[in-house]
């Protein structure tokens, strides 16, 4: 009887919580937050490693898409948000694991290549950021800039060094260029020294990027009218004013939001009106036009000197 006692108190006894530890890095936001944040989870962890010196690392995304409108694909008869299925033209649907990877050497013709096979050609950038070569920012085009991302601190230990090399680029006034292997590839990097940590920026590579000379060949080679020129100088100076990325939003983003709050509550939609769309036949009459009513907006203000 006893036992059976102590059983049932047992069984009625309450459920420990499990304690959550708080995310390693960051300050991250709740998961419906609209407002960007840095992820749980790093996009890339290995090292950062100048000449003899190391620690460990971690890449995390310093843009973030979490409030971004998305959609799914629903059926509209049952309103079943729809599966990708992988199929096969000739046998049918196939489990994605099954699946190996092949690169086509001509049409319908392919070298296939094993999981094994592909790790045997891994780099050491795999898991290492070996800083190559110190430039000047404005060495770098802006062509070449892709991605930013935050580099911090692994959780392993490792501040001291990563304060050192970030000290010491903060002193020389260098970016730091290194490669490492993101999303199946090596990509060439920037690091630059911010507050308490350190910047990385992908670089697209030589063979990714279209030389302006090739891509404005066509445009003919006609010299604009002096005082033209002029006008459009000054047009630009009313609208001077400080980089200011708040002060900007996605309206479109905006009003789809505001499309489905409207839709959800039943509301008629009401198709809007087209935007007239001006013809230039006078360019200066145009340009002394935008000048006399202030580049067509509020003019911005300009950054302290």
């Amino acid at each position: 009887m006893g036992a059976k006692k102590k059983a049932r108190a047992k069984k009625a006894a309450p459920r420990r919580k499990a304690v959550r530890r708080p995310p390693a890095h960051g300050h991250h936001k709740p998961a419906n937050s609209n407002e960007p944040h840095l992820s749980s989870r790093p996009i890339w962890q290995g090292n950062l490693r100048l000449s003899l010196v190391s620690c460990p690392v971690a890449l995390f995304g310093a843009t973030s898409r979490s409030g971004t409108v998305s959609f799914h694909l629903l059926n509209p008869q049952t309103n079943n948000r729809i599966r990708m299925i992988p199929t096969d033209p000739d046998t049918g649907p196939v489990e994605r694991t099954d699946l190996v990877k092949g690169y086509e050497i001509s049409k319908n013709h392919y070298v296939v290549l094993s999981n094994d096979e592909l790790d045997a050609v891994k780099l050491e950038t795999t898991k290492t950021i070996d800083i190559e070569r110190f430039v000047d920012a404005d060495d770098i085009d802006r062509l070449y800039w892709n991605t930013p991302y935050y580099l911090l601190p692994g959780e392993k230990g490792g501040v001291e060094a990563y304060t050192v090399i970030r000290e010491a680029l903060k002193k020389t006034d260098r970016f730091a260029l290194g490669r490492v292997v993101m999303h199946g590839r090596e990509r060439l990097v920037a690091l630059e020294p911010r507050d308490k940590g350190i910047l990385c920026y992908t670089l697209r590579m030589g063979d990714e990027v279209v030389q302006p000379k090739d891509a404005f060949a066509d445009i003919p080679d006609q010299k604009a009218d002096p005082q033209m020129v002029e006008i459009a100088r000054k047009i630009i100076e009313q609208r001077e004013g400080p980089f200011e990325p708040s002060t900007f939003e996605d309206r479109y983003e905006n009003a789809l939001r505001d499309l489905i709050r409207r839709k959800e509550r039943g509301e008629k939609l009401v198709t809007a009106e087209p935007v007239p769309q001006d013809n230039v036949i006078d360019l200066m009459a145009a340009l002394k036009k935008s000048l006399k009513g202030g580049g067509a907006g509020p003019a911005r203000r300009r950054k302290a000197g």
